[in-house]
Parts: C-alpha cells; sequence; structure tokens
C-alpha cells in the first residue's frame, strides 16, 4: 500500500533541499564551487591540509572548500538522491538506509545511470568495525554464449552496446535490498517512498540532465519513441517537469512485496516481453529463469595500507580494489613522491597504473568462474619487482612489460557514485552502473526502467578492444551466469586511528580506478584539502592503449615536453573521471560531487 505521506516527504525532501550551509550545495557541470562555510579544516588524526598549486592553464582553482556538515553527509551525482538520503537519516535511519534510499532515488533522477535495470557494488563499514562488500553485479544471461557478438566473419558487432541483446541480468534491486535487511534500521518500504514520491510527482529537468537526454535522444528513440525522456520523440528539455508513473508503480511494487516482486512479478514479465520484443530484428535473451536464479554475492573487503592508512574496497568481481591497491603498493615503495604536477610525479604515477592494468587486463574475472591471485597482485613484496622495472626517465612499452610480468594473454562516463557516511560514523561506498550512457538505449515499457549494457564489460572478443579501448584475455571471456569484470571501485579509507577518513568512488570506465585512487592519493600523499584533490587536474593509463591520458591545460607544457622526452605517448581529454568523495574534518564531514560535473552534497 502507498504510504498516505509520500507527498509530503518529497516536499520535505525538496526543503531539505534548499537548506543553506549545513545542508550541502550543488556544483554545477560548469566546475564552479560549492558554497562553503568557514568551518577550519584540520584533525588531531588527520595531518593539516597544504594548499594545492595546479597549472596556470587549469580551470578549476585551487583553495575552493567543499560543503560542510556536522553530522551526517550524503554525495551523489544528483541532488535529489542526496537529499533523500539526508532526509532517512534525519528519520533516525543510519547510512545503509540512506544508501539503500539513495540508491533508488538515482533510479529516477539519474537514468542516464541510477538505476534498477543494471547493478553495482557496495563497501561498508559499520562504527563497530564490521566490514562488508557486496557484489550485485549483472550476469550473462544462461543462453549467452561466448562469440555472441560476433558477425559471420568473425569481427565484432555493436550488439554488445546497443539494443535487446545487449543487456546482463539487472542485479541492483536484489543487491540493495540484500543490504538493507542485513545492515539497515528500516523497512524496505520506507527507505524508498523518496524515490516513489520522485518518480510519480516528477522533479524540474537541470541543465545537467537535459543535456544528458539530448545526447542520447537518438538512442533513445530508436528503441521507443515516447518515453517520459523523449515524449513525442522529442527530448525533455530543461526546466520541464519529468513524472515517471510507471516507474512509480514499479517502485511501489518493489516496497510492498520487497525484490521478487522486480525478479518474479509483473515487472519481470514485463522485462521479458521487452527482450522478446526486441527492434530492428534483434530480440533479447534474459528470461523469468535468469531473474528469478539471480543472487548477489556477499565478498570479504580487500583490505590494504598505505602508508599508515587503511583502504577497503571491493574485490572481484571488481577489479577496482585490487587494482587500486597494486598501484599504490607499487607507488609506497618510493621513500617519497616527486613534488605533485612535476614530470616525475606524472611519469612514476602513470607507470604504477600502466603495470597495474597489466595485470588487472589478464588476471582479473569472476572469481566464481577463475581463479585470481589476490594475494599475489596485492602483495607488497609483488609491489616492490614491480617498482624495480620502472625507470626513472624513461617510460617503457606495455609489450615489453607484459612478458616480465609472465602473461600469455591479454585480455564517457557511464556509471555513478555515491558516499554516505551517518553520525555514529557508518559509512557506505557504493557505485552502480548502466555501463554505456543510457545503458543499451531500452526502455522496459510498462515498468519505465533503463536496461543496462553490461554484456560489453565482458572481453566479447578477447584481446580485441572494447568500447573503452581495454583489452582483455580470455580470463573475462562470456560464460553464461557468469560476472563480467568492472572498473567500479567503491572505497572507505581508514586514518591510522582506525577511524573513517573518506568515502569516495567514481564513474568513468577504467578512468574509475586512476580517478578515485587519485584523489585518495592527494589527500594522504599531498596533504589536499578535499576540495583541492577534487579539482587536481588527472591522468589514466591502462597498458593499452599504451598511452597517457591527461585533461587539458592539467600538465605545464614544459612538463608535457619532458614527459614526451620520456617516451610517453600523451592523450589529451578536457576531463577525465567524475568522482564523489567525503571526507572526515574537525567537527564533522565534507562533501564533495564531481566538479566537472553536476551533483550534491546534502548534510546536516
Amino acid at each position: 500500500m502507498r504510504a498516505p505521506s509520500s507527498r509530503f516527504l518529497f516536499a520535505t525532501l525538496a526543503a531539505s533541499a534548499a537548506l543553506s550551509a549545513c545542508a550541502g550545495t550543488s556544483t554545477p557541470s560548469t566546475g564552479a564551487s560549492s558554497t562553503t562555510t568557514a568551518k577550519p579544516l584540520g584533525d588531531p588524526a588527520i595531518p593539516e591540509r597544504v594548499a594545492a598549486q595546479f597549472p596556470a592553464g587549469w580551470r578549476l582553482p585551487s583553495g575552493q572548500r567543499a560543503t560542510f556538515a556536522p553530522s551526517v553527509m550524503a554525495v551523489s551525482n544528483s541532488r535529489e538522491a542526496s537529499a533523500a538520503a539526508a532526509e532517512i537519516m534525519k528519520q533516525g535511519g543510519n547510512a545503509v538506509d540512506a544508501a539503500v534510499a539513495l540508491g533508488f532515488a538515482l533510479a529516477v533522477s539519474w537514468p542516464e545511470a541510477g538505476n534498477i535495470g543494471g547493478g553495482g557494488y557496495t563497501v561498508v563499514r559499520m562504527a563497530d568495525g564490521r566490514t562488508a562488500a557486496i557484489d550485485y553485479r549483472e550476469v550473462a544471461p544462461l543462453a549467452a554464449t561466448r562469440d555472441m557478438y560476433l558477425d559471420a566473419n568473425g569481427q565484432l558487432t555493436a550488439k554488445s552496446i546497443y539494443g535487446h541483446l545487449a543487456s546482463g541480468v539487472p542485479g541492483a534491486v536484489a543487491g540493495l535490498a540484500a543490504m538493507l535487511e542485513r545492515y539497515g534500521t528500516m523497512p524496505l518500504a520506507k527507505v524508498m517512498q523518496p524515490a516513489i514520491a520522485l518518480a510519480r510527482d516528477g522533479f524540474v529537468v537541470d541543465t545537467a540532465l537535459a543535456t544528458s537526454i539530448d545526447r542520447a535522444s537518438k538512442t533513445l528513440v530508436r528503441y521507443q519513441r515516447n518515453s517520459p525522456f523523449t515524449p513525442n520523440g522529442a527530448p525533455l528539455a530543461a526546466g520541464a517537469r519529468l513524472v515517471q508513473p510507471d516507474l512509480a508503480r514499479t517502485l511501489q511494487a518493489i516496497a510492498d512485496r520487497g525484490p521478487k516482486a522486480f525478479y518474479e512479478g509483473w515487472i519481470a514479465d514485463s522485462l521479458v516481453a521487452e527482450m522478446q520484443r526486441g527492434a530492428e530484428g534483434v530480440t533479447g535473451i534474459i528470461t523469468k529463469a535468469d531473474l528469478a536464479k539471480y543472487t548477489p554475492a556477499w565478498r570479504t573487503p580487500i583490505r590494504t595500507t598505505f602508508h599508515g592508512y587503511g583502504l577497503l574496497s571491493m574485490p572481484p568481481s571488481s577489479s577496482g580494489g585490487v587494482t587500486t591497491a597494486e598501484a599504490l603498493n607499487i607507488l609506497e615503495q618510493y621513500p617519497s613522491l616527486p613534488e605533485y604536477g612535476s614530470t616525475r610525479w606524472f611519469h612514476l604515477v602513470g607507470s604504477a597504473y600502466q603495470r597495474a592494468f597489466i595485470d588487472r587486463n589478464a588476471k582479473l574475472a569472476d572469481p566464481d568462474f577463475v581463479p585470481v591471485p589476490l594475494a599475489q597482485l596485492t602483495s607488497k613484496t609483488y609491489a616492490a619487482k614491480l617498482k624495480a622495472t620502472i625507470a626513472d626517465t624513461r617510460s617503457t612499452p606495455t609489450r615489453e612489460l607484459e612478458p616480465l610480468m609472465q602473461q600469455a594473454a591479454r585480455e564517457p562516463e557511464h556509471t555513478t557514485h555515491y558516499s554516505v557516511v551517518d553520525a555514529k560514523g557508518n559509512a557506505v561506498a557504493t557505485t552502480t552502473t548502466l555501463n554505456n550512457s543510457w545503458g543499451s538505449g531500452v526502455w522496459v515499457r510498462g515498468a519505465g526502467f533503463m536496461l543496462n549494457d553490461e554484456m560489453d564489460d565482458f572481453a566479447a572478443q578477447p584481446g580485441k578492444p572494447n568500447m573503452f579501448g581495454l583489452v582483455q584475455g580470455e580470463a573475462n571471456a562470456i560464460q553464461p551466469g557468469k560476472r563480467m569484470l568492472s572498473a567500479m571501485s567503491p572505497t572507505i579509507v581508514l586514518d591510522p586511528k582506525d577511524q573513517v577518513l573518506m568515502v569516495a568512488g567514481a564513474a568513468g570506465g577504467p578512468t574509475i580506478i586512476t580517478g578515485t585512487s587519485q584523489v585518495i592519493l592527494n589527500v594522504i600523499q599531498h596533504r589536499m584539502s578535499l576540495g583541492d584533490a577534487m579539482r587536481a587536474p588527472r591522468i589514466h593509463h591502462q597498458a593499452l592503449p599504451d598511452s597517457l591520458t591527461f585533461e587539458a591545460g592539467g600538465i605545464k607544457p614544459a612538463v608535457l615536453d619532458s614527459l614526451r622526452g620520456f617516451g610517453h605517448a600523451m592523450r589529451e581529454l578536457r576531463s577525465l573521471v567524475n568522482v564523489n568523495a567525503i571526507m572526515r574534518v574537525k567537527g564533522g564531514w565534507e562533501g564533495q560531487p564531481e566538479p566537472r560535473r553536476s551533483g550534491g552534497a546534502i548534510g546536516y
């Protein structure tokens, strides 16, 4: 039964989103700074922050403060979803209750990536010291085959990216419900009310969402001309009200009956009917048996250290925790890192990522199908051996490194991350995705949600690049029931006293790993404030293509010349990766949504 107070609750959320100083601010996509307060940084357990120096041509200024709140904080790419989390905590819920509320609200207010038609990962650290990692990644349908995306000539097609055949079995609803049942304090029906109200009553489309809809509109109308995002085939404009009655009905059914409503009831019928309906002569292969079989996996978080700080991160089927640990372990071998922004800093950090990604692309996969050498890859001893392969003033081609690392085979921002902490110190880091922006482009008629295109995260043709340019090997080949490898990196950082220091994660394919770890590196190694750590120029290296990617204006021209002199192939992009993070400071928390995108940090 629909809660009679849901309309009032949405009004309350809107009021909460309008709170000043302590309630947080939105960061516009132009990169403008958040409204800040005069609260001082610093904590007896946290070194004082050091002002960052960015290149003269860099577009994001240093010295901008993140949003402060004394008790709780929620940060995501959607202001409405962050407000939903804050409201649940205000009603007495803990960080897990709030994170689940935020996750379902994102399915409404950030439809390009927030979802119930996809999947994700969550790392939890409770105030009493308990930790958990839940894997609700999509899985390949039972009818999936190794070469299902190759044409008659053995060439890779785009069917793993667009259309009905691109989707894995969604895990988001099962994962969020399981997390709430184990670590939450509120019933599912209560934490879902903000999302239901947002879908039923609607909200005003801002510029960021309107731009996203416009960019995706050709794909969206290709599979469904008349959806809430493209009424009569035209993209919804900024200032319009987005109302999603079908999605509201779906969310209400899940609130009333739990995840079974999604995996076994009329919602499952609608999803399967959409698969069978297909488009352009291509039908999907997800069946009711696939949906009924889906189960999230509880896993043990990877726990590593970096200069005395603890990192709790996601194990496979995500590659994020292992690859981050391996890269930071390599960098920890140096007594001290060069000055941030120097030639050697970019060289060493990029070289560490390169080596970690070589291992990532060949050795990581769903651990239920492939043995994963976790102990080796997260070992400090192994990292020392890799550090020895990094020359001080010369890059090493990836093809030369692969034999050294004993590998016989290799194997746009389309995800979203949110971070939540509560007054007791419980912390949740969640990264969730449809993969490509707006997933496969398929909207489930009658149920009102987008479907993922996660099948492209498999090595659909081992040895050939996927849409992110990742060249992956046989370990990540398609098999029925298998989880595709992911780069999602929800991470919780603990200070030397074992208290939560940071909650962070990102969107952006493989750049998730490098972006998340660089924000952490900036805070721990370079003692930047959260605002500076998030605004600092970023780099990326994923082994293949063999290039060091950087943000336009983020490297001084002389340093750029020197890096080319070292032998690095330099690739310039306007921006890299979409991070959302929280950091503990004196008297409370600071939250910072991605300065390069849009979002909201809401707390009290």
